[in-house]
C-alpha cells in the first residue's frame, strides 16, 4: 500500500511539471491530439443492495492506463477517445462468500452480532475506455476545461473474497456467479490535470446468486473520485 501512495503522489506532482515543459519545448502543431496517460483514485460504493447488506470500512479503487485521442472536427475540440488500462478495486462489506463441500457457492449476510475482523471482495480488471470528448484546448494551450463521457468495457481477470475472524480465515477465488465481463458508464469533468470522475456499472456483480435466506444478489458499483490526465 505504501508503494501505491508514493506512486499516486509522484504522478500528481509530475502532471503540472510535465505539461509546462511540453508547452515550452514543443512546436505548435495544428494537428495536435490529446493522447493521455490517466490515473484515477476512487471511492467505491455498492448500490442495488438487498436487505441487510451494508458496506463497512473504506472501499477504494486505483485505475491507470492510456487513451488515444481521435479528433472529429476542424477545431479539434471534439474527439473520440479509445484506450486500455488496468483497475484494482476493493469492496468492504458484510456479505460472506464461501463454498460447500460440493463446491456450491454460499452467500450469507453477516449479522451485527458476529465477531469478525474483515470481510472484503477485491477485483483486478482490464479496462477499455471509449469516450466522447469535449474540451477548450488549442494547439498551444495545455491547461483547459474538459468534459469526457462514455462507456468503459472491462474483464475481471482475477478476484478474491477474504473473510477473517479470530482463529478462522476463508479465502474464495472461484465464484461462478461473479460476472467477469463489465460494462459501465463514465463521466469526467475538470480543468487541467485535476478532474472529477464518476463511474456506474451497467452490469451487476453477480448473476443467479442467492443468499442462504433466498434473497437475490446482484449489486452494482458506483465509483466517484479524482482522475489525473498526463499529456
Amino acid at each position: 500500500m505504501k508503494f501505491t501512495y508514493l506512486l499516486i503522489l509522484f504522478m500528481c506532482s509530475l502532471a503540472p511539471v510535465y505539461s509546462q515543459q511540453t508547452i515550452k519545448d514543443s512546436v505548435i502543431d495544428n494537428k495536435y491530439r490529446e493522447d493521455q496517460f490517466y490515473l484515477a483514485i476512487t471511492f467505491n460504493l455498492l448500490v442495488d443492495k438487498p436487505d441487510g447488506i451494508s458496506q463497512n470500512g473504506f472501499s477504494g479503487g486505483l485505475h491507470f492506463g492510456y487513451i488515444r485521442d481521435m479528433p472529429i472536427n476542424k477545431r479539434r475540440n471534439l474527439s473520440i477517445g479509445l484506450g486500455a488500462g488496468l483497475s484494482m478495486n476493493t469492496y468492504n462489506e458484510n456479505l460472506f462468500i464461501g463454498e460447500l463441500e460440493n463446491e456450491e457457492t454460499v452467500f450469507q449476510v453477516l449479522g451485527p452480532g458476529l465477531d469478525y475482523n474483515k470481510n472484503w471482495l477485491s477485483t483486478y480488471q482490464i479496462e477499455v475506455p471509449l469516450q466522447f470528448r469535449w474540451r477548450t484546448s488549442t494547439a498551444d494551450t495545455y491547461n483547459f476545461w474538459r468534459i469526457y463521457s462514455g462507456l468503459q468495457l472491462g474483464y475481471i481477470y482475477a478476484y478474491k473474497a477474504n473473510f477473517e475472524q479470530p482463529g478462522n480465515q476463508v479465502i474464495q477465488t472461484d465464484i461462478p456467479e461473479l460476472e467477469r465481463y463489465r460494462v459501465g458508464a463514465t463521466f469526467a469533468f475538470g480543468y487541467a490535470s485535476f478532474n472529477f470522475y464518476f463511474y456506474y456499472s451497467l452490469e451487476p456483480f453477480f448473476k443467479n446468486a442467492y443468499t442462504v435466506e433466498n434473497q437475490t444478489i446482484e449489486l452494482n458499483a458506483f465509483k466517484l473520485g479524482l482522475i489525473f490526465y498526463i499529456l
